[in-house]
C-alpha cells in the first residue's frame, strides 16, 4: 500500500497512550538504532526495567529449570498466596525474537494478584536459533512436567489455563491445539487469555492500514518475524501457525480475546472471534480503543492496560470459580 493511504493513528490514540509515545520521543536517543538481533534484544530487555517497575509483590516467586530434548527452558512460578485454586501458564510476546521472563514480570505478577492463582511464565527458545514448532513443544512439555509434579511445587493442576499477548497469544492457543491433538492431557484446561494475537492472516484491512516504526509493525516487520519463526522452507500455512488452518470446531477451551483499535493485528484477533463463535466455542471479545500493539506493557501509564489485564484476569476467575462449585 502506497505510504500515504496509510492511516495516521498517532492523531488518532487516546491521551493515555499520546503520553506513552511522548515518553518514547523524550527518553530514546535520536542517534541510528543497530538492527542486529543481539542489539535488539538488549535494547528491548532494558526499555522493559522501566515498564515493569513497582510491581506487586507476591507470596513467592521462584525459578525452575525443565529438561527438555532441546535442552533446559527456565520457568517461573508467581504465586500470591500459598495455595491458589488454578494454575494460569503466561507465554510471552516479542514476535518469536525477543522477549524473556524479566520483559513480562509485571504483566505476570498483576495477572497473579488479579486472578489469585498461580502464574507459570514459560521462557520458550526464540527464533530464529529455534524454529517453528519448537516453542510450542517446550510449552507442551512445561504444562505435562507441572502436571506431573503438582504436589512438589504446590500448584493447583486441576484447573489450569494459557494466557499471552502478540506472538505468546498465537502460542498460548496454538500449544492448546497441540495438546488437544496429540491427544495429550488438557482437560484441565479451563481458558486462554489472547491479548491481541496473530494467528495466521497474511492480509488484511488492519495490516494494510495500521504499523509503522511506533509499534514495529510495518509489512516488512510482520514478515521479517514470519521468516525469524518458520525458517526459509516453512509454510505460513501450517496448522500450528495459520491456526484457522486448525480444526476450531472442538475442544477449545473459553477464550477472552482483546484487541487493540489501531493495531496492524486486529483483524486476526477478530477473525478468531467470529470464527470460534459461529462454530459454537464459548468466547468473549474486547477491543480497547485508543490503543496501540503492545500496550499492555505499559500499565505504569496507562489505566486502560491495568483494564485489560484485570478484565482477562475476571473472565479466568469466573470460569475456575464455575468449575469448582
Amino acid at each position: 500500500m502506497n505510504p500515504n493511504n496509510k492511516v495516521n493513528v498517532l492523531k488518532l490514540i487516546s491521551a493515555e497512550m499520546n503520553k506513552v509515545i511522548d515518553f518514547y520521543s523524550k527518553n530514546t536517543s535520536s542517534s541510528p538504532q543497530s538492527t542486529d538481533l543481539i542489539s535488539l534484544r538488549e535494547a528491548y530487555n532494558e526499555d522493559r526495567k522501566y515498564w515493569n517497575a513497582d510491581a506487586p509483590i507476591m507470596q513467592s516467586t521462584h525459578d525452575i529449570n525443565i529438561q527438555t530434548p532441546y535442552g533446559c527452558i527456565l520457568t517461573r512460578i508467581f504465586q500470591p498466596t500459598i495455595t491458589t485454586p488454578a494454575t494460569l501458564f503466561y507465554i510471552h510476546g516479542g514476535g518469536f525474537i525477543l522477549g524473556n521472563l524479566d520483559t513480562h514480570d509485571r504483566i505476570m505478577r498483576l495477572l497473579a494478584l488479579y486472578t489469585g492463582c498461580t502464574i507459570i511464565g514459560v521462557d520458550y527458545s526464540l527464533s530464529p536459533e529455534a524454529r517453528y514448532p519448537q516453542a510450542i513443544e517446550e510449552i507442551s512439555m512445561a504444562y505435562q512436567f507441572y502436571a506431573h509434579n503438582a504436589e512438589k511445587y504446590n500448584i493447583n493442576m486441576d484447573q489450569t489455563g494459557f494466557a499471552g499477548d502478540s506472538a505468546g497469544a498465537m502460542l498460548s492457543l496454538a500449544t492448546t491445539l497441540w495438546l488437544r491433538d496429540n491427544n495429550i492431557v488438557n482437560h484441565e484446561i479451563k481458558a486462554n487469555l489472547l491479548w491481541y494475537g496473530l494467528y495466521g492472516l497474511q492480509d488484511s484491512v488492519s495490516r494494510r492500514l495500521y504499523g509503522g516504526e511506533w509499534d514495529g509493525l510495518t509489512q516488512k516487520d510482520l514478515e521479517g518475524y514470519d521468516s525469524a519463526y518458520l525458517g526459509e522452507s516453512g509454510s505460513r500455512e501450517a496448522p500450528y501457525y495459520c491456526l484457522f488452518n486448525n480444526d476450531l470446531t472442538h475442544h477449545i477451551p473459553p477464550c477472552f480475546i482483546a484487541s487493540a483499535e489501531f493495531d496492524p493485528l486486529l483483524d486476526d484477533s477478530i477473525a478468531l472471534f467470529n470464527t470460534l463463535k459461529n462454530n459454537k466455542i464459548s468466547c468473549k471479545y474486547k477491543m480497547y480503543p485508543g490503543t496501540l500493539h503492545a500496550f499492555l506493557h505499559y500499565s505504569r501509564m496507562m489505566n486502560i492496560a491495568d483494564e485489560a489485564i484485570r478484565d482477562g484476569a475476571e473472565y479466568f476467575k469466573r470460569l475456575t470459580s464455575e468449575n469448582s462449585l
